[in-house]
């Protein structure tokens, strides 16, 4: 469960955020209300995702905040704020912001943002180099440019044309299951195939992998076996 801790000190908008948040599904583990509570807060517990009022009373900003805790971390931020200025607005900018929540909002405009958040923490956690390689599984990364890569550690397995189309539509499936007819019309549109030959080509695809990548469901169709989907999904 993705963890939140809220940086809010309205108490009547920080606790309706919260209630919002557990209805969603969230884990909020914290409500804090200054900068020292803030770090305080989020060296104990390690928040996946701070939901941060940039104006707070009686302490430095949100922004304040967010620059420290970014100095031995890159912790997912969304800014809420009623109201910026130009140079309040191009400092948030600075911090790389996830979201911005403008006061009020209501339920849609919470969720919305935080679907924002854990879509770019997932694909955060699953990037490993700045040239778009992917966790697949175990040792399987891919890459989506210019074209589907697969590659154990570091090297490229030598795929055909209709092998790379099997892996993009059950890559793109996320492990849910994939219908062989929606494999069949996504690698050979409306061409008439027999029936070994889809299963030859899982055969063979399955042959240049050590770990079992590509799974079978029943007479159903097919799924792909990724270690961070689990992890990464609420």
């Amino acid at each position: 469960m993705i963890k939140i801790l809220i940086v809010e000190d309205e108490t009547i908008v920080a606790l309706d955020t919260q209630s919002t948040l557990i209805k969603l599904g969230y884990e909020v583990t914290d409500i804090v209300t200054s900068y020292e509570e803030a770090l305080l807060s989020f060296s104990k517990n390690k928040p996946d995702i701070i939901l941060m009022d940039i104006f707070l009373k009686n302490s430095l900003s949100g922004i304040d905040i967010a620059k420290k805790i970014n100095e031995n971390s890159n912790t997912a931020i969304i800014f809420m704020s009623a109201y910026c200025d130009d140079e309040t607005l191009d400092k948030a900018a600075k911090i790389e912001p996830f979201a911005y929540l403008v006061k009020p909002f209501n339920r849609n405009d919470l969720k919305s943002s935080m679907n924002i958040a854990t879509y770019k923490l997932q694909k955060r956690s699953e990037k490993i180099d700045e040239n778009g390689k992917y966790k697949l599984s175990h040792d399987y990364y891919y890459s989506l440019e210019p074209y589907l890569k697969v590659y154990f550690k570091n090297q490229e397995i030598d795929l055909t044309k209709n092998e790379r189309l099997f892996l993009e539509i059950l890559i793109k499936a996320k492990g849910e299951v994939v219908r062989f007819s929606e494999i069949e019309n996504f690698i050979w549109f409306d061409k008439q195939i027999s029936d070994s030959t889809l299963r030859t080509l899982m055969h063979r695809l399955r042959s240049k992998f050590n770990h079992k990548l590509i799974e079978t469901v029943n007479t159903l169709g097919c799924k792909i076996n990724m270690d961070n989907i689990n992890d990464n999904n609420k």
